[in-house]
């Protein structure tokens, strides 16, 4: 065994500087990219505008502020104080950037703690950065995970001191986690509470040891719970859904959040380059890896799609256990040559993503401006409705490359002092909502609405079921984005062309 003091092997210093390399370029599309193009990167962006002029000359003519203790409040308590000193779209932009150097380093430290050793979670956390929910722009679950690595971290660093050490760094991380966004903290306890109870197990320690261990874990996320329940937050809504039939296919579209291909095509790598390894004795779980393995198996199976109001919850499981479980798995490879395929694989996958990204991000550059330039038509106090030239699927799974279109018209709420139906605003869950009158017009989780709906309404009226804030669209709007596709005027006796662009028209709708 190599001793603590002497030098690294060189294999492990080559695959140090090809992390380092990896790290460098993972960050640089969102350093290059004024406007990311992650699908709710402009909804998360047009509400901080909002946040940022309350209380100014300037606050919305749609839309209020009203604070409670929300637990999903990350971005929405950064970046508008610092937007107001370095501006918005700079602040949210490092925001993003501060999330993704937390989920990198959290994920190493983590490991580091665990083993004494940080070798592969980095590459890991490299390949993960731009999965699916990261590259939708689940902007405060990705700063919450990565909080959530470090509390993990902390906690195990922690877990033989005493209990008023551990209570004391447990409630710092609960309370962090629980502003940040709820189901990080339901994750980091979840994994600490697995943690415990092997821990225990694997001691023999007494019940009302163990049981005291848990009560420190829980206590402080009791307490938040029962704050936020005094002072009117919530959770989420009501709407839960399964899509049990996604359940088999999660595991093979997670990685990538702008190609199917890619993500199957890398989800088979890692599997068999997975597999490859565990049958020649080259990968063993170490501590509690065993069990969290197991456990966020069963979690993920047993959490619904949609919970609460919030949506992939289950991909949520799945990304979450990829940055976790690396730093409870020990890896010695057979000799050289393995190391070196598999530091290949791991890098050439991780090259793919990030150039992925890279091009994507650098080919909405043009779109973001056009959308944004074609605002000037609209004038201040417009009313936007979003509408898609084909069925305008929610996620459009058969070209995801066309997803981060589908929320760039909301940044009128701030360039025009629009409504959009679409912005993130429900009432009782963010701090934002629709001031009183325009509620029956929000509908802050919907796509853009199909043309071919949009087209009965405008002729023979509204079906039955069809949701309130289109159900009289041609009265309640002034202008209509139709993205998507191009195809002719779907109603030229009621559009007229304004403006276009690559993925999106701009229709003004005639008033009666």
């Amino acid at each position: 065994m190599r001793s603590p003091s002497a030098p690294p092997p060189k294999s492990d210093v080559f695959a140090r500087a090809v992390l380092a390399v990896l790290l460098g370029l993972a960050f640089m599309p969102l350093l290059l990219t004024p406007i990311p193009a992650m699908v709710d990167y402009p909804n998360h962006l047009a509400r901080m505008f909002i946040l940022a002029r309350d209380g100014t000359p300037e606050a919305h003519p749609f839309y209020q502020v009203t604070w409670a203790l929300y637990p999903n409040l990350a971005m929405d308590l950064i970046v508008p104080p610092a937007g107001r000193l370095i501006g918005v779209e700079t602040a949210t932009r490092l925001f993003t950037l501060l999330s993704q150097l937390l989920v990198v380093s959290g994920a190493m430290v983590l490991e580091r703690v665990v083993k004494g050793e940080a070798r592969i979670a980095g590459f890991v956390a490299v390949i993960f950065l731009y999965s699916l929910p990261f590259a939708w722009g689940f902007l405060n679950f990705e700063f919450g995970l990565g909080v959530a690595l470090w509390g993990i971290a902390a906690a195990l660093a922690l877990q033989e001191r005493g209990w008023a050490a551990r209570l004391a760094v447990n409630a710092v991380f609960c309370l962090l986690l629980f502003t940040a966004h709820f189901f990080t903290l339901g994750i980091y306890g979840f994994a600490l509470g697995l943690h415990e109870v092997w821990r225990a197990a694997a001691r023999r320690s007494p019940l009302p040891e163990t049981l005291g261990r848990l009560a420190v874990l829980a206590l402080p996320a009791a307490a938040l719970v029962a704050v936020m329940a005094l002072t009117g937050g919530s959770v989420g809504g009501e709407g839960t859904n399964w899509f049990l039939e996604m359940k088999p296919r999660w595991a093979f579209y997670v990685l990538s959040g702008y190609s199917l291909i890619l993500s199957i095509a890398g989800a088979v790598v890692l599997i068999v380059l997975i597999y490859c390894l565990a049958r020649h004795g080259a990968l063993r779980f170490v501590q509690s890896g065993a069990w969290l393995a197991i456990g966020f198996a069963v979690l993920y199976l047993a959490m619904p799609s949609r919970l609460l109001d919030t949506s992939f919850v289950d991909v949520r499981v799945l990304v979450a256990a990829a940055l976790i479980l690396p730093a409870f798995v020990s890896v010695t490879f057979p000799d050289k040559r393995w190391q070196l395929v598999t530091l290949g694989c791991v890098s050439a996958l991780a090259l793919v993503q990030i150039a992925t990204v890279a091009w994507i991000w650098t080919d909405y550059r043009s779109d973001y401006a056009a959308v944004r330039d074609s605002f000037k038509l609209l004038g201040k106090g417009a009313r936007v409705l979003i509408g898609h030239s084909g069925s305008g699927d929610d996620p459009p799974f058969g070209n995801l490359s066309e997803y981060p279109i589908y929320n760039a018209p909301i940044l009128a709420v701030n360039d025009a002092d629009a409504f959009v139906p679409n912005l993130f605003a429900a009432k009782g869950k963010q701090p934002v909502s629709a001031r009183p009158g325009w509620e029956r017009l929000t509908i802050p989780h919907a796509g853009p609405a199909p043309v071919a709906l949009l087209k009965q309404i405008a002729e023979a009226g509204a079906p039955p079921g069809t949701p309130l804030f289109i159900r009289s669209w041609p009265q309640d709007y002034e202008f209509l984005y139709m993205l998507g596709p191009h195809g002719p005027n779907p109603l030229p006796a009621l559009l007229d062309e304004l403006a276009s662009g690559r993925r999106f028209v701009l229709y003004g709708i005639r008033r009666p």
